[in-house]
């Protein structure tokens, strides 16, 4: 076990970076966080079947092209949660009408 023998810098944890920045990673998280949380909460509305399906199929577009490039820990961990909102919000909206029910007959 290596990693026992090396030393934390104190910022070890779940959370942990590497210490560069990564503007693009954390945009990506942070879109795929609004989009689930959208998308998430729109889908306990019938009405709102439209919003909350097209939201959640962005936030699981986005949220997976920022898994394929995320680097760290943290990014990940917060594109996972906005991937199970966007995909419960999307699952659910789907069931209530779809992306484009109502509006194309």
């Amino acid at each position: 076990m290596a990693q026992a023998l090396r030393p934390t810098n104190g910022a070890g944890g779940l959370f942990a970076t590497d210490g560069k920045p990564h503007p693009l990673q954390d945009g990506l998280m942070a879109v795929t966080l609004v989009l689930g949380v959208l998308s998430f909460i729109t889908a306990w509305f019938h009405h709102l079947h439209l919003l909350s399906s097209w939201a959640g199929l962005l936030g699981l577009l986005v949220g997976a092209y920022g898994q394929w490039i995320s680097e760290t820990t943290r990014e990940r961990f917060g594109l996972i949660l906005g991937l199970g909102a966007s995909g419960v919000g999307f699952l659910l909206g789907m069931a209530h009408g779809g992306l484009f029910g109502g509006v194309i007959d």
